[in-house]
């Protein structure tokens, strides 16, 4: 088992987590990588997806959207735009809102009302692709 090392995951609400951790797996702009105890100083960009957070046997699997990862010698800390628990998302209230989102994309009266739905159904496709792995 590895050795645990200290873990943030803030969001602009809250700070939703802050605890030993023994690794964490993360969505990052060039690609996933995995951060544990005595990694090398690193910075970067998240992109859409989910973070594995491994503490001894249980895994918690958070989706995230944009951001920043910053590991060092004092852990690693996650700033991020969105962040919700898998856990906490029903698969059919999410296809619901997905199609909700297309109906308002159509329907829109206005540039700008569009533009919002568009921007809408883009977020809600981001979390359904992380979750599919696609």
């Amino acid at each position: 088992m590895a050795d645990p090392f200290q873990f943030e995951l803030v969001s602009p609400e809250r700070l939703l987590m802050s605890e030993p951790v023994d690794q964490v797996v993360v969505p990052g702009s060039e690609g996933q990588f995995t951060v544990m105890k005595g990694h090398a100083p690193f910075m970067t960009t998240l992109r859409p997806g989910v973070i594995d957070i491994v503490r001894g046997s249980n895994t918690m699997r958070v989706f995230v959207r944009g951001g920043f990862a910053d590991a060092n010698a004092a852990g690693l800390t996650i700033l991020a735009e969105l962040a919700i628990p898998v856990a906490d998302i029903d698969p059919a209230q999410l296809a619901q809102e997905v199609k909700n989102a297309q109906e308002d994309v159509a329907d829109a009266k206005d540039g700008a009302t569009r533009d919002a739905a568009e921007e809408r159904l883009h977020q809600l496709k981001e979390v359904q692709a992380a979750l599919t792995g696609g």
